[in-house]
């Protein structure tokens, strides 16, 4: 069995979902800490006629420490959740298949999630769904695993009995291969490519959300998502 394992990033880009395909199982380390500065399981990047444009989901942190990403509650008080959606039809009104999505977009930028786990997990869901990525999901908070670092991702290799554990070629620098060599689980690290392909608004802006792609390609999307550069 191929796995790998990511953070429940926000609306993520392409690479994330080209990583989840080369894998049997793709596991959401949904119980590690939110970091405390500017993360991508908060914001990330889309494109409009100024060029890119940021968005964040505001989330409750004052007097909270540090907390584990699955109990991180959105904060819709101000109401900058539901503008998102406002930005969102001004930026991809004309992209062409923009308006197959409005309904979902509706939903997630409404006050339907309280908590960001589950708004991130069903972003993640519909992407996967619209890019035709099959590879089964599991919730770190599934397994009972308390560990950290890399460990954590040995005993996940271990739970599921599996004999190779792909990464990011990006975080060789961060993960330690004897460790994987000494438990018998094979390390490999895959180059994530950034796709080109057709946008609205002037300059091609490469790795924002994948729903830019999704919104200019439609089911074109995956073949160019999947293509070697």
């Amino acid at each position: 069995m191929i796995i790998s394992t990511c953070r429940p990033y926000f609306a993520p880009f392409p690479g994330f979902f080209y990583l989840a395909s080369f894998c049997d199982l793709f596991v959401i380390l949904d119980t590690v800490q939110l970091p405390r500065n500017t993360t991508w399981i908060t914001r990330n990047r889309f494109k409009n006629d100024q060029g890119t444009l940021w968005m964040t989901i505001p989330v409750r942190k004052k007097g909270l420490g540090l907390q584990p990403i699955d109990g991180v509650r959105i904060c819709h008080q101000d109401r900058q959740v539901q503008k998102h959606l406002r930005s969102w039809k001004q930026a991809y009104a004309n992209a062409p298949y923009f308006s197959e999505h409005l309904q979902f977009a509706e939903k997630i930028f409404s006050t339907t999630f309280s908590r960001l786990i589950d708004l991130n997990m069903a972003i993640i869901g519909h992407l996967m769904l619209n890019l035709g990525v099959d590879t089964e999901i599991r919730r770190l908070s599934e397994l009972n695993i308390k560990t950290a670092g890399d460990p954590l991702l040995i005993e996940i290799c271990r739970f599921f009995n599996a004999s190779t554990y792909v990464a990011p070629a990006a975080a060789g620098k961060h993960l330690d291969a004897d460790l994987f060599e000494k438990a018998g689980i094979e390390l490999r690290f895959i180059k994530l490519p950034s796709c080109v392909y057709p946008q609205l608004w002037g300059d091609f802006i490469p790795d924002l959300s994948a729903f830019d792609l999704l919104f200019n390609c439609g089911p074109k999307a995956r073949g160019i998502m999947l293509m070697r550069q």
